[in-house]
């Protein structure tokens, strides 16, 4: 009970409203109208979602719930729920997150950021573009926080380089920091959007998909449609800091300097390259495996690229991974996938969806593109305080519903939640890499709120242009 004396107003408020709102009603039929089933689906989903938000328990356990809640209260069966805690994207992330261990183990990460400065240059303006496309490459393939968190020793020791080279005034140098620390933040979020491993709402698609719709959608297609929003992202990134951050003289940070952290990190070892191999392999399949005469699905490419580096020996006569690495799997996002497709399985089974719809059915009446840009601005900016994966969890299987209410391919609706979820840059609470780069003393909740809020707007019109134009032709 030691950490409920701990416990913020929020949490004391989540802790009771979840129970009593879900208890009301499950046993209070004629609010609802709904089947026995349907309305058992709400109320978990009701608890479920508040203690999301509110966190009175870490989000993980909380994730666990819809295994006693659902089959208890007869919202669907033990069998159908426990199985969506091994959908075959939940362990396609659990080989994605295996490789990002061993790149980040052998520091694989840190050499890929300096080469990229070494071929973009190291003026200023090319040190912001060198980290963006480094920070947004890695993130792809690592989760955005994880990302974020080794791309800030970069990032600080290039500061610190600047100040100790006095290459600017005091403003241009302020400019330089905050600018640098943001692109860290923006970049791993950005770059998240482009696979399906690379944020949480886009891996949680591709399940509703699979498990709601019975359509699978393949690592490919997400990225032919992803990566160009990605790219025109990076691109807005890039135009918007530099407005935003004046540098009044494009200094040249010393090549040196970038040559002294290779030297630090030595010459290229055995164990990165035959790292660098699997990810490259792994990758490859991911994208290419529909050109080749083997039933290979996504899951079973991660799953093979993270099991070898288990049997590639390293130089020290272990191999490049062992078990006791696997500590530091981030299992507490597993298990929020895992929670989240339960609930979505249970809404498709008890025909929740439909019935959530009904209450947009005015929204019918309105221009498709209009319904994309207000259902991405209320995503967007929901996610500002809530967690884009509860967010993703609630509203990709609600957006089904919506879709069949006002006459239109659900794809659209579910990929603007997806990708508006993981576009949150104005508070530091916003997303794992926004806190993580807020704990640096350079930057400011002003520079990132006023930078973040054009972002956002930027991110809406780019989102629903993709899903309005792009999707079709890519998902057809």
């Amino acid at each position: 009970m030691i950490f409920i004396n701990n416990y913020s107003i929020r949490q004391w408020f989540g802790l009771y409203l979840g129970p009593t709102l879900a208890f009301i009603l499950y046993f209070i039929p004629t609010i609802t109208n709904l089947s026995n089933e349907a309305r058992a689906v709400l109320a978990v989903t009701v608890f479920i979602a508040i203690w999301w938000i509110t966190e009175p328990i870490p989000m993980a356990l909380t994730s666990l719930l819809p295994l006693i809640l659902l089959p208890v209260t007869g919202g669907t069966s033990y069998e159908t729920t426990s199985s969506a805690y091994m959908n075959p994207l939940v362990l396609m992330f659990l080989g994605g997150f295996t490789i990002a261990l061993a790149i980040e183990k052998w520091n694989l990460h840190k050499r890929i950021a300096m080469l990229i400065l070494l071929v973009i240059g190291t003026t200023s303006k090319r040190i912001l573009l060198g980290i963006s496309l480094g920070t947004a490459f890695l993130s792809m393939w690592i989760s955005n926080a994880a990302t974020a968190l080794m791309m800030l020793p970069v990032a600080l020791a290039l500061i610190t380089e600047v100040k100790e080279q006095n290459l600017f005034d005091q403003q241009s140098f302020q400019s330089f920091s905050k600018a640098l620390l943001l692109i860290v933040a923006y970049s791993a979020s950005i770059g998240g959007l482009a696979t399906l491993i690379g944020s949480v709402p886009n891996a949680v698609f591709a399940g509703v998909m699979s498990s709601i719709l019975h359509q699978e959608i393949s690592f490919a297609t997400w990225f032919f449609f992803a990566f160009p929003v990605t790219v025109v992202m990076l691109i807005l990134l890039f135009v918007l800091i530099n407005y935003q951050f004046p540098i009044h003289h494009n200094a040249k940070i010393p090549v040196s300097f970038v040559h002294k952290q290779l030297l630090k990190l030595g010459i290229l070892t055995k164990e990165e390259k035959l790292i660098f191999l699997v990810f490259l392999l792994t990758a490859s399949l991911w994208i290419f495996s529909e050109f080749i005469p083997l039933h290979l699905t996504d899951s079973s490419i991660a799953l093979i690229g993270a099991l070898s580096l288990f049997f590639i020996p390293s130089s020290n006569k272990h191999a490049l991974l062992t078990w006791m690495d696997l500590k530091k799997i981030p299992w507490s996002i597993l298990l929020l996938f895992g929670g989240g497709l339960s609930i979505a399985t249970a809404f498709a089974e008890s025909n929740l969806t439909n019935w959530i719809g009904g209450y947009f059915s005015s929204l019918s009446n309105y221009p498709y593109s209009l319904i994309l840009i207000i259902f991405a601005t209320a995503v967007l900016f929901m996610t500002e305080i809530m967690s884009n994966t509860a967010i993703s969890n609630m509203f990709i299987p609600i957006s089904i519903g919506l879709a069949t209410v006002i006459g239109v391919e659900p794809f659209g609706l579910m990929a603007i939640v997806a990708l508006s979820s993981t576009c949150a840059f104005m508070l530091p609470i916003s997303t794992p890499p926004n806190a993580v780069v807020f704990g640096v003393k350079y930057l400011s909740s002003k520079d990132m709120l006023k930078t973040g809020w054009r972002l956002n707007v930027l991110a809406i019109f780019v989102i629903v242009a993709a899903v309005y134009f792009l999707l079709p032709s890519v998902f057809s």
